[in-house]
This record gives C-alpha cells, structure tokens and sequence, in this order.
C-alpha cells in the first residue's frame, strides 16, 4: 500500500514539473558540440527537482562530423535527440524543424557555442512562467546586461542594428536580434514562420508583435571567450553585409510608414526654409521695381529678377517641396498597408490554427 502511494506521489510529482525543451543548431561545430552538449546535460541535471527537460539538436547539414559525435553523444543520454538536414538550410530552418519536434511546455533557444551560458535558462524559464508571456528573450543591452570578449566591430555593428530596430518596431524591447529565448511551444508552433536564416529571430519577434503576443526581456550576459579559445572567428562567419541588408529589411517591415514619413518631414524643414528665402527674394526685387498698379506682369518680372539673383534658392526650395509631398503621401499610404496587413495576418493566423485543430480533431 505504502509503495502504491510513495509511486503515485512520484508520477505526481513528475507529472506537476515544468518540461523544457532545449532546442540546438549546429553546422560544422565538431570541435564543440560533445563536450557543450555534455556541459548542458550536467547543468540541466542540477535543475531536474524544478524541470523535466531535453535537449533537441539540429544538425544543419554539416560537412564534418559534428553529426556523428552529436549522435554517439545521444545513444549515452535518454533525453537528447538528434535531427539531421541533409545539407545546410540555415538557422531558420533549423530551429523550426526543433520547434516542431520540441515537447516541452517552453521552448529555450541556446547556441551551441554557448555564448550566453546556460545559466540563462532558469532566469528564462522562471520569467516565462511568472509573467505568463509568450516570448521572453535576453538582451546583454539592457541594465544588467553584459558584453565580453566581443570584436568591437561586431559589438558596435549589434549595438547599432538593435538600437535601430528598437526605435522602430512598436514595443519596449532593446534587443531584438539575439537568439536566445525562451518561447511558450503552443504559440511559437502555431507561427507560420518563412526565413531561412539568421533573420528567424526578427520574424518571430515582429509576427509576435502583429498578434499583440506579450513579450518580456530579461539581462544577459553575452561572452565570446569560448569562441576565442577555440581560435573560432567568429567575424568570418557572421555575414555582416548581409546581417546589415536584412537589418534594413526588417525595419522597413517593422514600421514602414517612419522610412517615408522622416524623410518627408526633413524635406519639408527644408522646403520652408529655402522657399522663406525665396519670398523674400521676391519681395526685395518686386521692391525695385517702378512704381505701379499691382499685377501678375509685375510679380512674374519680380520672380525673374529673383531667379536670376539666387537661382539655387527658387530650384531647391521647388525640388524639396515636391520631395516633401511625396514621401508624406507615401507615408499615409505605408500606414494603410500596414494597417490592411496586419488585419489579413490577423485574419490568415485564425484560419491556418482552426485549420491545424480540424484535422487533429479529424486525426
């Protein structure tokens, strides 16, 4: 009797933890992958009196053997499984085949390089669970944040993109392009994501923000020592023309109508303040003319007169109006689309998870 109750605490017990997922991807990581899969396991044991947890790794097509090793590292440990691509789809790719094969009730994004240590996941799994968000994600520039062992170029360019995007996208995040995240698993399945690369993570931020998901962020601290131990560059493999491109990208999509309306506005300061000029130039050579009955005859000869006295004053004052006008229609314009689109993604997402709910009924 004792032993029935003792077995059926433990299920209890068992069945009343939150389960983790940690979801990997990994190309070409042979020389990291056994022993930070193996720092994981060991640090995730430490937290199994408050988690269940595993670990889902995504080979991503690798040409060494990071996908062997990841496999022999699994035949050792019941709770890691290995995913294989046949050949390299991106990071986007990547975390959405561990997105759909993840169990877990949170989804805790890691780089394999672990860049941000896995101290992160308790931080990230506490506040997911207390703030009941749908994302929370990590962010070394916010207060409390840290950044070590970072080549200033790739530091400054990060800090650069995610100022930027943190001025245009609608919400109070700093960061937005980090990949280490905790996700509530029913909601980041049932987004329709697209990218193939590292712009994943600006797709699931701003699909997030359309659906007016709650979204937290939490300090973190990110430490590239490893890499450096490793002589990994990681410069090299970072594309910084091709980040800097879809930075832009994803800007212009986060808020469309502030990259017509901005230039818009500028034109327009100048606009009035070369046409001031330009008045009074006009005013001043319509003065030196013979006295006379006021008419358009005079007013045209004064505007000749003051074409002819500052030329550049009459053509850039002409040229930034009409730049101001239309960069502010464009901009209304922008804002309707927006504003039509948010409604059909609104409108898209409903129809897609009924979808997905009528066939596991049907199922």
């Amino acid at each position: 009797m004792s032993d029935s109750v003792s077995k059926h605490q433990a299920a209890t017990s068992h069945d009343t933890k939150c389960f983790v997922s940690l979801a990997l991807a990994g190309f070409n990581e042979a020389a990291i992958v056994e022993k930070n899969l193996a720092t994981l396991c060991d640090y995730m044991e430490s937290l199994e009196a408050k988690y269940r947890w595993e670990i889902v790794f995504v080979n991503d097509g690798s040409e060494d053997d990071t996908g062997a090793l990841a496999e022999a590292f699994a035949v050792t440990r019941q709770n890691v499984r290995v995913l294989h691509h046949p050949r390299n789809f991106g990071l986007g790719q990547a975390l959405q085949t561990a997105f759909a094969n993840c169990r877990g009730d949170y989804i805790v994004v890691l780089d394999i390089d672990l860049s941000y240590g896995p101290e992160h996941i308790p931080k990230l799994v506490d506040r997911i669970q207390e703030s009941k968000a749908k994302i929370v994600a990590t962010s070394p520039y916010m207060k409390g944040g840290k950044i070590s062992n970072v080549p200033w170029l790739r530091k400054y360019l990060s800090v650069g993109s995610n100022r930027f995007l943190s001025t245009v996208a609608k919400g109070n995040l700093s960061s937005l392009t980090p990949m280490v995240r905790a996700y509530d698993r029913k909601f980041v399945q049932k987004l329709d994501l697209g990218s193939m690369g590292m712009d994943i993570n600006l797709e699931i931020i701003h699909k997030a923000m359309l659906l007016n998901a709650h979204i937290e962020e939490i300090p973190s601290h990110l430490d590239w020592a490893l890499q450096r131990e490793e002589g990994d560059t990681r410069q090299s493999k970072m594309k910084i023309f091709r980040h800097t491109v879809a930075v832009l990208v994803w800007g212009f999509l986060f808020r469309p109508v502030l990259f017509f309306l901005v230039p818009g506005l500028i034109f327009l300061a100048a606009s009035i303040y070369t046409n001031f000029w330009t008045c009074l130039h006009i005013y001043e050579q319509y003065q030196k003319l013979p006295p006379g009955p006021w008419g358009m005859d005079r007013f045209d000869a004064a505007v000749a007169a003051a074409f002819s006295v500052a030329p550049h004053t009459i053509i850039i004052g002409g040229m930034t109006l009409l730049l101001a006008v239309n960069f502010i229609a464009w901009g209304i314009l922008a804002l309707q689309n927006t504003n039509y689109f948010e409604q059909m993604f609104h409108l898209g997402t409903t129809i897609m998870n009924d979808q997905r709910q009528s066939k596991k009924g049907d199922g």
